[in-house]
């Protein structure tokens, strides 16, 4: 019995070799969420089988930028392909890729029927050896998405793309890319924030391209001389989700407490804010175990506990405040 639909995915590596493998015979479509580098991959793919890539961005096109326009030959019209959409040289193969075709109008989707399917745009036949590879983001990611048609996925063989970390991080490491290593070492510390979900709100968000370009930004920035703590948390919360904004910052500063997020710092145990004796002996007999359980009592209710005087409150709060956290939370 079926457990419902199954979606299979493919790590970045491993679409750029099934671009590799299909696309000269099979027009492929890559769906993931935004910045997790489908276009770049796909341009790897094709420099490294030395074909020239030309793109297509699928929200600024109308539909003769893909039929092309008629000229009058003899006594007939003939539809010419663009100029933009072919090499220079059109007798040899290339890489033609159609990036956001799921933003495309339909219209336009319509237009590129027969560029999946024969391998034609208008009158004019591609190349022997001509990849054709489509990238796009899906409709959950809240991108700019229409309904693709049923007839147009029937023409494409579409690979759900994920984010593997293991594999970011190398890329990363490799000096040739340019992501410096404080970067690098976050998201390897702190996998989950190598790609968030897309916010409902238009705000910044963590992806792969996200940390790239704060990688770079960090480096035009430090360059002048000019990267301090105050600039890197600005920086960071300009291009990536705005936790893992400050968390990277705390730790850029070497302040590792600070780089806990507030989930994790309410599940730590009481030890760990490194009171006095006193203070973690009248919790341990009040049955609080946890920073959770202290922060949702109240001065009063701490007062009332056996031992727990004006003293030990004023510890108790000190040593909260260090962390961003006090007494009387609503959790």
């Amino acid at each position: 019995m079926s457990a419902g639909p199954i979606t299979e995915t493919v790590t970045l590596s491993q679409a750029r070799e099934l671009v590799r493998c299909l696309s000269h015979e099979q027009s492929v479509l890559l769906l993931s969420p935004p910045g997790v580098g489908k276009s770049d991959v796909v341009r790897q793919a094709a420099r490294a089988d030395g074909l020239e890539c030309k793109s297509l961005l699928g929200t600024q096109i109308a539909p003769e930028d893909v039929s092309g326009v008629p000229k009058i030959v003899g006594e007939r019209s003939v539809f010419c392909p663009p100029r933009v959409l072919l090499p220079e040289n059109s007798a040899a193969p290339f890489c033609l890729f159609l990036d956001e075709l799921p933003a495309c109008a339909p219209d336009v989707q319509k237009a590129f029927y027969s560029l999946l399917l024969e391998r034609r745009i208008g009158e004019y036949q591609l190349p022997k050896g001509t990849w054709v590879v489509a990238a796009g983001n899906r409709a959950e990611d809240k991108a700019l998405v229409r309904t693709i048609s049923s007839a147009l996925i029937n023409r494409v063989l579409i690979l759900n793309v994920r984010i593997d970390v293991a594999e970011w991080i190398a890329w990363a490491s490799n000096a040739e890319n340019g992501v410096r290593d404080d970067v690098v070492k976050f998201i390897d510390a702190n996998p989950d924030a190598l790609l968030r979900p897309v916010p409902d709100k238009a705000v910044p968000f963590s992806t792969p391209r996200a940390w790239a370009s704060l990688s770079r930004a960090l480096d035009l920035v430090g360059a002048r001389g000019q990267l301090t703590g105050p600039l890197v948390r600005a920086l960071a919360v300009g291009r990536v989700s705005e936790d893992d904004a400050r968390r990277f910052a705390a730790t850029w500063l070497g302040n590792p407490a600070e780089s806990y997020t507030l989930e994790e710092k309410l599940n730590w145990e009481v030890d760990k804010l490194e009171l006095s004796v006193r203070a973690t002996n009248c919790l341990e007999a009040e049955g609080i175990s946890t920073v959770r359980e202290l922060v949702i009592r109240t001065d009063d209710e701490l007062l009332e506990v056996r031992n727990f005087g004006e003293t030990t409150l004023r510890e108790v709060k000190a040593k909260l405040a260090l962390h961003g956290l006090c007494l009387g939370m609503r959790l």
